[in-house]
């Protein structure tokens, strides 16, 4: 048992101790009462009936009091309903409820806050943005509905009905936030809003509000979900991955005009023949904990069914979490050395949010993958900070730039921050690769700065290779 839930279970037993004793008084002075003035006519049963009722209210009485604390309400900070009980009370709202809002209200610069100004301050901002929520919807008229604290800044508010009657209310209290302070300290809140028309599952509901939030920070548009429900996501994922079934298409790269790698693109096909778009479904095959799983299936149907007598390089997007999965690099390295031909014909393509720390370790598979004949390539260079992290302490063979920059490519801007990169990666021995190059400037420019490779409709455009 750790030393925080032994101090927590010593606590409580003091408090009970402390709560139980006046009644314990109250039944002793009852007890000696009845004892001193009836003692001459008491029975026997009566001594024995005592001590039962002593002992057994002792008992009853600790034992209701200390298991009453395992039950939390709220959140000592924010005082909503802490995450399990909000959880609760919403499933049991959405069962009496055929239409039902949720709504995430996200403190977005929480960890800035606590950083910043000190954790007693974040922990302020938490109560006030709570409070602030409350007073909000009190002045549209609407009380007492559930709203907790589910992760960090994140709060989740119940509303009856459908979100068409709460969209706007949640504009304007994201636009009105911009104003919102606490002792000066600026704070940034943004949301997002779902209903049961999306899912009657609370757990589905509660995911779709985090991606929407996110989509609606990075102002980029995903693939529309709302096609199939998520439970039905879910199914198709798992059976796509077990029956195997998928389109792979691919897309030439050049250098000096010579086509020299084609990338991978996958999509998982369902059993009545739906296609799925990673957008779709990666956020899912990670939840499921797949992962792994499914690099290893796309290598596999990668390099069986896409490998030619061309001596072409195929490049296959990897998760880093799978490289350092002990079971997937396992049964990647049996795979590769069982399949000698594609030896040096094959590039996976990193990239991650989180920074991976211990990247002695990390270099250390790089390096097993690389006397395999696996080249690794980092892709986002200017637009994930781990990107810039890992050219500078991974030892890799390629970076990919973002496509951010080749979208505008005539802003200035841009072209100095490609350049600037494309030098920093060659000095690091380190080959660069642009891709989307839609247009005859682009891939001037990328020529013009040296460049290695090239990708993009203006190349060459995506062709079905592979479908199972």
């Amino acid at each position: 048992m750790l030393l925080p839930e032994t101090k927590e279970r010593e606590y409580r037993f003091r408090l009970a101790l402390r709560m139980g004793l006046p009644i314990f008084a109250l039944i002793l002075a009852f007890i000696s009462s009845t004892f001193i003035t009836t003692y001459n006519t008491l029975q026997p049963t009566f001594y024995i009936g005592a001590i039962l009722l002593l002992v057994f209210s002792i008992y009853f009485i600790f034992y209701l009091i200390y298991r009453g604390f395992d039950k939390r309400i709220t959140e000592p900070i924010s005082k909503t309903f802490t995450r399990d009980f909000l959880y609760r009370y919403l499933r049991k709202d959405i069962e009496k409820q055929k239409e039902y809002t949720l709504i995430l209200v996200s403190i977005d610069n929480l960890h800035d806050i606590n950083i910043r100004y000190g954790i007693k301050n974040g922990d302020k901002v938490l109560y006030e943005v709570a409070k602030y929520i409350g007073e909000y919807f009190k002045d549209k008229n609407i009380s007492n509905f559930p709203m907790g604290q589910v992760k960090g800044g994140d709060f989740v508010v119940g509303l009856k009905g459908k979100k068409e009657n709460y969209s706007s209310m949640l504009e304007i209290l994201c636009i009105k936030s911009s104003e919102f302070r606490v002792d000066d300290i600026e704070v940034n809140i943004s949301g997002a809003i779902t209903d049961t028309i999306f899912s009657d599952n609370l757990d589905y509901m509660v995911e779709n509000l985090f991606e929407l939030a996110q989509v609606n920070r990075s102002k980029k548009v995903i693939l529309n979900r709302d096609e199939l429900s998520p439970s039905e996501l879910e199914t198709y994922v798992i059976n796509s991955i077990k029956s195997q079934s998928v389109n792979i298409m691919t897309q030439s790269v050049y250098e000096d005009e010579k086509e020299v790698i084609k990338e991978c693109f996958i999509k998982l096909k369902s059993s009545d023949g739906k296609m799925l778009h990673p957008k779709s479904y990666m956020k899912v095959v990670n939840r499921l904990g797949l992962t792994s799983e499914y690099d290893l299936m796309i290598l596999q149907k990668s390099v069986l069914n896409c490998t030619d007598k061309d001596n072409i390089t195929f490049a296959i997007t990897i998760s880093p979490t799978s490289l350092r999965n002990h079971n997937f690099l396992t049964k990647a390295k049996e795979f590769l050395k069982d399949n000698q031909h594609v030896k040096g014909r094959i590039i996976f393509l990193l990239s991650e949010i989180e920074y991976y720390s211990h990247i002695d370790k990390f270099n250390s598979i790089i390096h097993t993958l690389k006397r395999l004949g696996v080249r690794i390539a980092i892709d986002r260079l200017g637009s994930l900070h781990t990107s810039f992290l890992y050219l500078r302490e991974l030892d890799i063979d390629i970076v990919r730039f973002d496509s951010f920059y080749t979208k505008d490519i005539e802003n200035i801007k841009h072209n100095s921050i490609i350049e600037g990169l494309n030098v920093m990666a060659h000095s690091r021995g380190v080959k660069t690769w642009i891709k989307m190059v839609e247009n005859q400037d682009i891939k001037n420019f990328a020529k013009k700065i040296g460049v290695n490779y090239m990708q993009g409709k203006e190349l060459s455009p995506l062709n079905k290779t592979y479908e199972d």
